[in-house]
């Protein structure tokens, strides 16, 4: 019976994250479809092909980041911001999720870098990632620091704090920022039980066995 309790929940945590994700995927094709082909139906009519309105959304979305790049677009889409960038309560729902997307958005190497965060004198070790290379820009007296702003995401994506600190005290990682979010997601739990057995159990003077 042990034995199949094991087979049972291994099988089980195999199955979830396929399961999930390939559910998750249906639910977003099935929305993206429905929501194309109302869009459309007042020009095609009747006329239907599976998968048309996700191939006809990707398309206008391709033309409006083609459209968005030009460089006479630019005040163009400054005008259409306008009303989410006054009203008092729009406005900071709009400006966090388009810095929050832009973040994301391909830019040079070194404005996306993921850091292990120390501050002198201490053992504690942070994973953060650099928002921020420089302060010009920002009030006084911030703006003449010569610090970076770094963002030290929290356990399954509840919250996280962003410190400015001495350049020094952060040590490049080579991890993408979407591999650090996903692993800061699960709280950077190892992948297997087997990774985390290498080292074997941590005695009173936090070594493992093998170290005695």
């Amino acid at each position: 019976m042990k034995h199949l309790y094991q087979y049972f929940f291994r099988g089980l945590l195999t199955f979830l994250p396929l399961g999930l994700t390939v559910y998750v995927l249906y639910l977003f094709i099935v929305w993206t479809e429905s929501t194309a082909m109302r869009m459309i139906r007042p020009f095609i009519g009747d006329f239907y092909l599976p998968g048309l309105g996700i191939v006809l959304g990707v398309g206008l979305i391709l033309l409006l980041g083609f459209l968005v790049s030009q460089p006479f677009s630019t005040r163009l889409v400054g005008w259409l911001e306008l009303p989410f960038t006054n009203l008092p309560v729009v406005k900071s729902i709009y400006s966090s999720l388009k810095n929050f997307a832009d973040y994301f958005s391909p830019h040079e190497k070194d404005s996306q870098q993921v850091v292990l965060l120390r501050m002198p004198g201490q053992e504690l070790n942070m994973v953060g990632l650099v928002t921020r290379q420089s302060m010009r820009g920002l009030p006084q007296p911030m703006g003449q620091l010569d610090t970076v702003a770094v963002y030290l995401p929290m356990g399954y994506m509840i919250g996280g704090y962003t410190v400015f600190v001495p350049r020094d005290w952060v040590t490049p990682i080579d991890l993408s920022v979407e591999a650090a979010m996903r692993s800061t997601l699960i709280a950077w739990m190892a992948s297997n039980r087997a990774e985390e057995g290498r080292a074997g159990p941590p005695t009173e003077q936090g070594k493992s066995p093998s170290q005695d």
